[in-house]
């Protein structure tokens, strides 16, 4: 397995956030983490990424516990993308990209045409290569968080999470970043709010309530009007897509308590 969650639990304070959470990401899947708002999905991304410690359980890289290897050889191999996309400098978008090769850099190296040929690629695959020069005050959000999805490419990553990347994007920017993940041959964990977009493009999901993991597996499995009415309060019907053949759902406009009425 990729990465592991085993009996995950993390809290504030006297508040449990995750309670008990664990699955294994497969090599070369999309994973796709849903839940509504407050479930804990960022707490669990930012504990797969090792930038939080669990108060029990923990989370394992190739087999080793994350706490136990260096933070630059985790960098080196798995990239984190935020919700929103911040920086205080007012970087070259070009510039931005290449903060991702530094943990694959030492202190005496020079910058290397493996180097560039990352950069560029990830400008490419992220569509700011028309953006390279661009100042990062001057970017809309949509663009600053494509140039940190581009940073997160140009490490090289093995391992890619993602949390709700699609904020502040057009649709066919949408379609087009999650079209990317799906295709990179690497393992990816995203936490995504639209959930038709989950079901089109992830391998799996996992659903958390409360910080407790509700359903688990393919989309045809896990979305369910059932799951949907229990999970998100919302009515919906559930069909299958002529276009990709997964679920497709239709929501309603009532919710369920109005639906009782």
């Amino acid at each position: 397995m990729s990465i592991v969650a085993e009996n995950i639990r993390w809290k504030i304070g006297a508040k449990t956030i995750l309670d008990d959470v664990s699955f294994a990401a497969r090599p070369g899947e999309m994973l796709g983490l849903l839940g509504p708002n407050g479930s804990g999905k960022t707490s669990l991304l930012r504990l797969l990424a090792g930038l939080k410690q669990p108060h029990g359980g923990r989370v394992v890289l190739d087999e080793q516990d994350i706490r136990g290897i260096p933070r630059r050889k985790v960098a080196q191999r798995l990239a984190f993308v935020e919700q929103h996309a911040t920086t205080n400098a007012n970087l070259k978008v070009v510039d931005v990209v290449k903060l991702g090769r530094f943990p694959h850099r030492s202190m005496f190296s020079g910058w290397t045409r493996e180097d560039d040929e990352a950069v560029e690629g990830a400008l490419q695959r992220s569509g700011m290569a028309d953006k390279r020069n661009d100042r990062w005050m001057n970017l809309s959000g949509g663009e600053k968080q494509r140039a940190h999805i581009a940073r997160a490419l140009a490490q090289g990553p093995k391992e890619l999470i993602l949390d709700e990347p699609t904020n502040h994007l057009d649709i066919q920017h949408q379609i087009a970043l999650l079209s990317l993940v799906a295709d990179l041959p690497i393992t990816s964990i995203i936490a995504l709010h639209d959930i038709n977009h989950a079901a089109m493009f992830c391998d799996r999901l996992i659903v958390l309530k409360e910080g407790r993991i509700v359903a688990e597996g393919t989309p045809k499995v896990v979305l369910s009007e059932d799951l949907l009415r229990e999970v998100f309060c919302t009515e919906a019907r559930v069909e299958t897509s002529a276009y990709h053949g997964g679920p497709h759902i239709h929501f309603l406009r009532h919710t369920p308590e109005n639906a009782a009425r």
